[in-house]
């Protein structure tokens, strides 16, 4: 498959947004929603958004792969916020002047991050400090690293001795069934992926329980959208409420320069999670074959070569 964008930065919206004065579907505390309008977003169609390669937006946590003490590490999202004082001057002026144009942070103005933590790429930096995005956040990443145990999640799905991650992708013999594998985390390099399972966002998608916790990564841009809708308000709206590969998060667009373009259901009103998602009734098979590794991978190396007729299914006491 070719190699596609990563999601270093907010994407944007393939239509033009307004907001609205009610409370988030997506967010509790949040007492406004962000609403696409019928008006394309003119980003969008400076990057040919009809020539656009279309995929399923995922719903899980953004993860990196990239270099860390001399060898491919596992890098989990950490943006930089301002702090309450900072937070408070910056709603303050939004208010006042209907934009955060013109607005100036200092330095001491943002929580500490670790020291090992690196802004995002094309993050954009003024003497030598990053800047925050329009939001106020600076995008960035950690190292995953072993004994942190807020990140215990992201830690599962990889193994750094045997240098490896836990990924789910389509089958390259059958487009229709996925996999469940073990992939080299060299060869992940320099992408971006998505954490999901059991403990992540609300397991969405099914997956594990409690008890036997399930959790891979899945590389951005690699779960193609079947047949994806005209770029259009109401035919993407009846596509995503009727077409049975319409029960997804959102879609991402690809685009041939280079661009990322997305809708999500909330901009369109529409409910999510789904009950039933599409990922998650998706056929899968299993090909883990780990020996003295960590206890993900020696889980799913028990099933090593079975298949499940939903990813959902998936269970380690057969």
């Amino acid at each position: 498959m070719r190699r596609l964008g990563s999601v270093q930065q907010k994407i944007p919206c393939v239509f033009l947004t307004a907001v609205k004065e009610e409370q988030s579907r997506k967010r509790d505390c949040q007492q406004f929603q962000v609403v696409a309008t019928e008006n394309v977003n003119p980003v969008a169609l400076e990057a040919n958004i009809d020539g656009a390669f279309a995929t399923e937006k995922l719903d899980g946590t953004c993860c990196y792969v990239t270099v860390y003490n001399g060898q491919p590490y596992l890098w989990a999202r950490l943006d930089r916020r301002p702090n309450k004082q900072a937070e408070k001057r910056f709603k303050k002026y939004q208010h006042s002047h209907k934009s955060c144009k013109g607005f100036m942070w200092n330095i001491e103005d943002f929580k500490t991050v670790p020291e090992t933590w690196i802004p995002a790429h094309r993050v954009k930096h003024h003497n030598g400090h990053p800047v925050p995005d329009e939001h106020g956040h600076i995008p960035g990443w950690v190292p995953v690293e072993k004994d942190n145990r807020q990140y215990c999640w992201h830690s599962s799905v990889v193994d750094y001795k045997a240098g490896t991650a836990v990924v789910l992708r389509p089958c390259c013999d059958n487009e229709d069934m996925l996999e469940i594998t073990s992939v080299p985390l060299a060869e992940l390099q320099e992408q971006t992926l998505e954490l999901i399972g059991t403990n992540v966002n609300g397991n969405p998608y099914g997956l594990g329980s409690k008890k036997q916790p399930v959790h891979c990564l899945v590389t951005h841009g690699s779960i193609p959208i079947r047949n994806p809708p005209p770029v259009d308000f109401q035919q993407l709206r009846s596509w995503f409420r009727e077409n049975p590969d319409g029960r997804v998060e959102g879609i991402v667009w690809h685009c041939s320069d280079g661009t990322l373009i997305k809708v999500h259901r909330h901009h369109l009103g529409l409910r999510w999670p789904e009950e039933d998602t599409c990922l998650g009734n998706r056929p899968v098979v299993i090909r883990v074959d780990a020996f003295d590794s960590t206890d993900l991978f020696t889980s799913f190396s028990t099933l090593n070569g079975h298949c499940f007729s939903r990813l959902q299914d998936i269970h380690f006491e057969l």
